[in-house]
């Protein structure tokens, strides 16, 4: 009785709405990005409105406006339960006494299930991966329309060695080759990225606004399928660049739009594992691509024509299986299709509770966006003075937009300035240029695809045994959510550049046979730091910066920013390797990745293991003041900490979250 009691009076006194209580147990994690005083010349969060303090009374009366305003009344009483359990997370187990909850009619209550329970249980045990399978049924169709890029990109590697002499372009003899052909056999590998820059990636947006998440990805599937294939057929390199541009449509939505599926459906403990994905499969897809050219690299001249056609079969269970995934939630809602919403959350999320509890969480959340009304008739309407509007205030819209924008931005370049797609796009002739024979440069390729798929495919290592490890590097799907995606960043890129640069280095070795099995090796560690860092971290930090209200364009906008820099490179690397020699171009790419790194360290905030609404307060901290707290708080802690390891320095803490404050107030 005593406990009951206390329990109640407890309550009474947090008295915090049920969803700055759901934020409110990030701030252990928030708080570990930095120590504990506020310090006076750092923008800290505004909190959005959303974090009051009604009573347990006042939700439920909230719950029964939401439940008869959306159509969800049948549900009344699950959703009174839920909201409950969303109010008070750590106190769940005694929703079910009378006594605990005397403050309100309890007869108006679903009890909580045992089997409820235990999944509640779960989640407070941190077991994060305990989900329905169709959450993994979702991430899995979807991310394999990834292995359609991937497969590509080395598809076209293996053919780098065939089709420019095929369709009378040929760069095999730099001496006695017109420097014109090295340009157009670098925009015909460039074109797919080029068409998804400036055209793909845009089309993403009203796409997503008129068919939904699953018919977007539908939509670029189909464009993932029939150029590819076509591209099998073509005489002239003319037509094979129009097959590629084709191509290039469908890479930009389906890159735009995948990782936003993925993360839209996932809880936030696992979302950075599960929109890894899109990475894991990716790899898939070089490796099957590379796998493909040494199978099929002996059956004649027209062998270049099986390397590109065959990319099309990812395509295939993409096309079949992204209707038979739950549509986003929170498209649904933003839609004002709530019931549909329940219906996907239901699918998936263990149990109904759990369900109806990220339901009324985000749509408490979500409902407090700063939109005006022009701008909500405008995205009903789809294109307009809305669509544009958005697409400006990602550089105007300083509070919260921008900061977001300038962090996507930063690492989507950084993955095109660490070099790794010259090794994913002309490896091949990489390997060949450096004295390997045809089929000795497509071996070299695939040791590099089976690097980078096995870095990032490594099994999960428990909590309770934290020193098993398996593969050849960190295991990248655990560490995204617990070592975090800066961490991630920061210690990769030193090393995907001193690697680079020994890689370029022993192109000057004289014997041949030394030359390129150290060439290959460096190209192997490279690949492996690369698969665990900046290889999933873009997609997965990109899809999630952005509030809903410009989640497309913001994602369109950060993967037309990668692609076109993808396109860049591309189109230079062909004449760059031939004027500056493998010494000149590695070393090139690994001062990229210096600066590339310095770029990371002052404009990319943490974002592991918060949801999608509660990065609204990491991103309130405008670009320049999070540089200048880098600069002037976590430079100097450093040094200190390097020059006296045994010192105790203490930085100024960047966010200022701290429940006691609203509590004050």
């Amino acid at each position: 009785m005593a406990e009951s009691r206390s329990i109640s009076q407890n309550r009474k006194e947090e008295n915090l709405d049920f969803a700055s209580t759901e934020m409110q147990t990030k701030d252990s994690r928030i708080r570990a990005m930095g120590p504990e005083t506020a310090t006076d010349d750092v923008e800290l969060a505004d909190i959005p409105n959303y974090l009051t303090r009604p009573s347990d009374v006042e939700v439920l009366q909230q719950v029964e406006d939401f439940v008869t305003e959306k159509g969800l009344t049948k549900f009344m009483r699950l959703f009174k339960t839920a909201a409950l359990v969303a109010h008070h997370p750590k106190d769940f187990e005694h929703i079910n006494d009378p006594i605990a909850t005397g403050e309100f009619d309890y007869a108006n209550l679903r009890p909580l299930e045992e089997e409820e329970l235990e999944y509640l249980r779960t989640e407070q045990d941190h077991k994060r991966w305990h989900h329905p399978r169709e959450l993994y049924w979702t991430v899995v169709v979807c991310s394999v329309g990834a292995a359609v890029q991937g497969w590509d990109q080395t598809a076209s590697n293996g053919a780098n060695l065939f089709f420019p002499a095929a369709l009378g372009i040929p760069i095999a003899n730099s001496r006695d080759t017109d420097s014109r052909n090295f340009w157009l056999v670098g925009f015909i590998n460039a074109a797919p990225y080029i068409s998804s820059a400036f055209i793909g990636c845009w089309l993403a947006e009203p796409l997503n606004n008129y068919l939904g998440r699953r018919g977007t990805i539908f939509v670029a599937g189909i464009f993932c399928f029939l150029p590819v294939l076509c591209s099998a057929f073509v005489q002239t390199w003319e037509q094979l660049l129009i097959c590629r541009l084709l191509l290039g449509l469908g890479m930009g939505a389906k890159a735009t739009s995948v990782p936003i599926f993925a993360a839209e459906n996932a809880p936030a403990s696992i979302r950075g594992a599960l929109v890894m994905c899109w990475q894991m499969w990716v790899a898939f897809g070089i490796f099957l691509g590379v796998s493909t050219n040494l199978i099929v690299w002996n059956t004649g001249s027209d062998v270049w024509r099986l390397q590109l056609g065959l990319a099309a079969i990812p395509a295939v269970p993409l096309l079949l299986g992204i209707y038979l995934c739950p549509e986003s939630p929170r498209w649904y809602m933003k839609k004002g299709r709530y019931t549909r919403a329940f219906a996907s959350l239901r699918r998936l999320r263990n149990t109904d509770i759990q369900a109806a509890r990220d339901l009324f969480s985000i749509h408490a959340q979500l409902k407090h966006e700063l939109m005006d009304q022009q701008d909500q008739q405008a995205r009903q309407n789809g294109l307009g003075e809305g669509y544009f509007k958005r697409l400006l205030e990602l550089f105007t819209e300083t509070k919260r937009i921008r900061p977001a924008t300038i962090a996507a931005i930063t690492v989507m370049t950084a993955q095109q300035m660490c070099g790794i797609n010259i090794v994913a796009f002309y490896s091949s002739t990489i390997f060949q240029d450096a004295g390997a024979s045809p089929e000795s440069a497509l071996w070299g390729s695939w040791g590099f695809g089976l690097i980078n798929f096995m870095s990032v495919v490594v099994t999960f290592h428990r909590r309770h045994h934290p020193n098993y490890f398996a593969s050849f590097a960190i295991p990248a799907l655990y560490t995204i959510d617990s070592w975090g995606r800066r961490t991630l960043l920061l210690f990769t890129f030193p090393q995907m550049a001193w690697t680079l640069l020994a890689a370029g280095f022993c192109s000057l070795i004289a014997n041949t046979t030394a030359h390129v099995v150290l060439v290959g090796m460096f190209i192997f560690i490279f690949s492996a730091f690369y698969s665990v860092g900046e290889g999933p971290v873009p997609f997965t930090l990109s899809a999630e910066v952005f509030p809903l209200s410009h989640r497309e364009v913001g994602m369109g906008f950060a993967v037309a920013t990668n692609l076109f820099w993808a396109a860049v490179l591309t189109i230079t690397f062909p004449r760059m390797l031939d004027a500056m020699g493998a010494v000149g171009a590695f070393g090139f790419y690994a001062g990229l990745n210096v600066l590339a790194l310095i770029l990371i360290f002052l404009f990319m905030p943490e974002t592991k293991q918060l949801s999608l609404e509660d990065l609204d307060h990491i991103f309130q901290t405008s670009a320049t003041k999070f540089a200048r707290y880098q600069i002037t708080e976590t430079v100097p802690h450093i040094l200190k900490r390097v020059a006296h390891p045994r010192s105790h320095d203490t930085r100024k803490d960047l966010y200022s979250f701290a429940v006691e404050e609203y509590r004050e107030r």
